[in-house]
């Protein structure tokens, strides 16, 4: 399966709740676009998360100049070569 966007996912999520929020579907079809709705919001939570790990925060740097500093992230030792 590949890889979905944030703006892709949240598009979705959007729209499940438009149609959630209408009440007009019946049960089995409210739970399967629910379903959906989870995953897009767990997409959107994971992507949320990678980029606040990646986004620079400013430091002093030695000489008391302001310095960029990525945050660390858990896969940065293993993913190096994967584009975010």
């Amino acid at each position: 399966m590949p890889e979905i966007k944030f703006e892709t996912a949240m598009k979705k999520l959007e729209k499940i709740v438009e149609e959630l929020e209408k009440g007009e579907l019946d049960i089995d079809k409210s739970l399967e676009i629910f379903e959906e709705g989870i995953k897009m919001s767990r997409v959107c939570s994971k992507k949320l998360t990678e980029a606040e790990q990646k986004i620079e925060k400013l430091t002093k740097g030695e000489n008391g100049q302001l310095v960029a500093e990525l945050f660390p992230t858990e896969t940065d030792s293993q993913d190096d070569d994967i584009p975010f």
